[in-house]
């Protein structure tokens, strides 16, 4: 019985929620029945981008799909992703919960990276394709779509996109799951993703000096896409993390960076050992962000926000920050799937937009629902029933799609792109997501020079 919501699978609340599931563990059965194969084209795999690919799929979807991962095609190619601390790559997969095989289960749904042939049962399967600032997933039997030299935030979006489909269709809450494209341009939201866009630019400056603001679901997964990009080893960054929570087992289902049998540390301190394991300079700050919060001028300017709590994103622009990226997540089972991203400053403060009826605004009541009320009849206590109620549904996908769209912003200002003052979308439908532009600014935030011909030839 799940009765500790510090423990509480946060995906399978969402069958509770909505009442599919009758009782707590009814709920986690369902997710235990999720499994994803993956088949790599071993070429692929000793390339930078199609690591990347693969680590980041194997990382979200073994804490959705809880049947388990299977990997082939994965062997002792060295890791040269820096997403990884292991020597090959057969190690990084294991360290995230993956399972490396000869030969996958042919009854699971199929992921494929690379150049490997269609399975031909009947469970669906889908091809990662990536290139520019693109990236996204296809159903094999298509012809590719997408192909050449892209930033590293593509394959990792294109992993999410595929993360989506896969959970879509175990769910059986979306009719199209496997049989139809999802993907998202970083350059251009909103814009066609499979369709070759010559404005985008190649990749030469990185930004080297930002404040996290939250390290939960959000949090861990800018830390997972700003890991991903090229930094050259050596690299002067500096990197504040905010947050005043401890990590808990609960996190693993929706954390990028959290583990099994999480153990209670402070997530700056957890956060902040994988980062300098990466090579990363960092900072801790271990109390609530705020009205209090003030930036002193030679700590970094621009922000990246990733809190569900509007009292502190309403003071967003009363910290001193020259450049907040606030990345948001949908609740409730109708809106999990939604991700949305405002920057600061903008056409409207945020002290607007999260406040009054903003911050007063309430989940909805499913404290009725069969698995809610299985929890009354064995003694659960209204207080303990209240805080799990109040939970909320949360999967590593969506995060992860919001966090590449924060850290991709960034890269957009420093390469002289429009400026999106609003991006609102959804996995659910990733080719109806709506991003509203402004004249583009100057990023002078601190950031380092590349050599996207380097980058090119390792990717």
């Amino acid at each position: 019985m799940t009765t500790d919501p510090d423990r509480l699978h946060r995906t399978a609340k969402y069958f509770m929620d909505s009442g599919r599931a009758a009782t707590a563990e009814d709920a986690v059965d369902m997710l235990s029945r999720f499994g994803l194969a993956i088949s790599v084209d071993p070429a692929t795999a000793t390339t930078v981008n199609g690591q990347i690919a693969l680590l980041t799929l194997v990382n979200a979807a073994r804490r959705t799909m809880l049947g388990g991962i299977e990997v082939e095609g994965v062997g002792d190619q060295p890791v040269v992703t820096n997403l990884a601390t292991e020597t090959t790559l057969r190690e990084a997969v294991e360290a995230l919960c993956g399972t490396c095989v000869e030969k996958v289960r042919p009854d699971w749904p199929r992921a494929i990276i690379g150049d490997v042939a269609a399975p031909t049962g009947p469970a669906p399967a889908w091809r990662l394709q990536w290139a520019g600032w693109r990236g996204g997933v296809i159903p094999s039997t298509w012809p590719t779509a997408v192909s050449g030299d892209a930033i590293s935030l593509a394959p990792a979006m294109a992993a999410a996109a595929c993360v989506g489909e896969v959970f879509a269709y175990h769910a059986g809450d979306h009719d199209m799951a496997g049989r139809r494209a999802s993907g998202l341009s970083i350059w251009g939201p909103g814009k066609p993703w499979m369709e070759p866009d010559p404005s985008e630019p190649a990749l030469r400056h990185l930004p080297t000096h930002l404040w996290f603001i939250g390290l939960g679901n959000l949090g861990q997964a800018f830390a997972w896409a700003l890991a991903s990009l090229p930094y050259p080893e050596g690299a002067e960054t500096l990197l504040m993390l905010q947050d005043f929570d401890g990590m808990a087992v609960s996190n693993d289902s929706t954390s990028l960076l959290a583990v099994p049998e999480q153990p209670t540390v402070m997530k700056t301190r957890w956060v902040g050992d994988w980062l300098e394991h990466r090579g990363f300079d960092v900072r801790h700050e271990e109390r609530r962000f705020g009205a209090w919060t003030r930036r002193y001028h030679l700590e970094p300017g621009a922000a990246l926000c990733g809190v569900d709590n509007a009292v502190a994103r309403a003071a967003l622009e009363e910290a001193g920050f020259d450049l907040v990226v606030e990345a948001g997540l949908g609740a409730g089972t109708q809106g999990f799937r939604n991700f949305s991203l405002h920057c600061f400053p903008g056409p409207k403060r945020a002290s607007a937009i999260w406040s009054g009826a903003a911050a007063a605004a309430t989940v909805p009541d499913v404290s009725g629902m069969p698995a809610y009320e299985a929890m009354k009849k064995v003694g659960v206590d209204g207080c303990g029933l209240a805080q799990i109620a109040s939970r909320t549904i949360g999967v590593p996908f969506v995060g992860l799609t919001a966090s590449i769209l924060a850290v991709g912003e960034l890269l957009r200002r420093l390469h002289g792109g429009d400026a999106m003052e609003l991006v609102s979308g959804s996995l659910m439908a990733l080719d109806d997501t709506e991003a509203f532009t402004g004249a583009p600014e100057p990023y002078s935030h601190g950031h380092l020079d590349i050599d996207p011909a380097e980058i090119a030839k390792a990717a």
